[in-house]
């Protein structure tokens, strides 16, 4: 199938999976439901259009860097009247000066993903077009998480799962190994090694903000060994080994 090559990296992301009312989670990894809503952003679909091409893409996610979890205390509401307080699940607002709702709301720091999406040629091409320019603001699961470089990294790719074994890696060489290992999530058994299998509900029918719902799917992760040589660094060491595996000429 062909595909591309998107990259998520910054100072903060955030992709929940269970979150529910004041513990807002997140997961190791981005979610179909962050990929699949950062895509369809992009084209510029609304809430309540129809995800039915989109749920057919196939995402293989390489972990360059796992990033540290953070936890960030917030309040919401304090200090507001009324009438502009939160809403209890009741569907009444607590009294005025009792209207803070405290969260705790789960991050990860200085993570970065390369992910492989492959899928119909037709909607391929559509998506390189969009993330080129995007129709909306795109963010790494909440709109407080810009990326922090490029999200479209390689397109026509005969095989964009593959290539994760060759691209260049967003991350320091180590000092004594010359081999690292990563992480790789696949959302279809794959057809070697033996694969730990997780539970998500995060495959999306709908964001409609009236019938949101999401579909329960297995998530598997594998290891995959590459050369340490592939660790190209970070910032401008990274720009510059992506150009050179994309063919271009690299930054000074």
């Amino acid at each position: 199938m062909p595909g591309i090559l998107m990259h998520l990296s910054g100072p903060l992301q955030s992709f929940g999976e269970h979150s529910n009312f004041t513990d807002r989670d997140t997961h190791a990894r981005p979610t179909r439901s962050a990929l699949i809503g950062m895509l369809a952003a992009a084209q510029g679909r609304h809430r309540d259009a129809d995800l039915s091409d989109l749920r057919t893409l196939r995402f293989t996610i390489r972990t360059d860097r796992s990033g540290v979890r953070t936890v960030d205390f917030h309040t919401v509401g304090g200090g507001l009247p009324k009438d502009r307080s939160v809403p209890s699940a009741n569907g009444d607002r607590k009294a005025e000066g009792k209207a803070t709702v405290v969260t705790q709301r789960h991050y990860l720091a200085d993570a970065a993903f390369t992910i492989a999406v492959d899928g119909n040629p037709t909607l391929i091409n559509a998506l390189t077009t969009a993330l080129h320019s995007p129709r909306w603001p795109l963010y790494l699961g909440r709109r407080a998480c810009p990326p922090a470089g490029p999200l479209l990294i390689a397109t026509g790719l005969a095989d964009a799962a593959a290539a994760l074994a060759s691209f260049p890696l967003h991350r320091r060489r180590p000092a004594d190994a010359n081999t690292v290992t990563v992480d790789v999530a696949h959302d279809r058994p794959p057809t070697t090694g033996h694969p730990a299998r997780h539970h998500l509900q995060d495959d999306p029918e709908s964001f409609d903000d009236y019938h949101r719902s999401w579909n329960v799917r297995t998530e598997y992760v594998t290891t995959l060994t590459l050369p340490a040589d592939l660790c190209a660094g970070l910032g401008t060491d990274w720009i510059n080994a992506l150009a050179t595996a994309q063919g271009l000429e690299a930054t000074a």
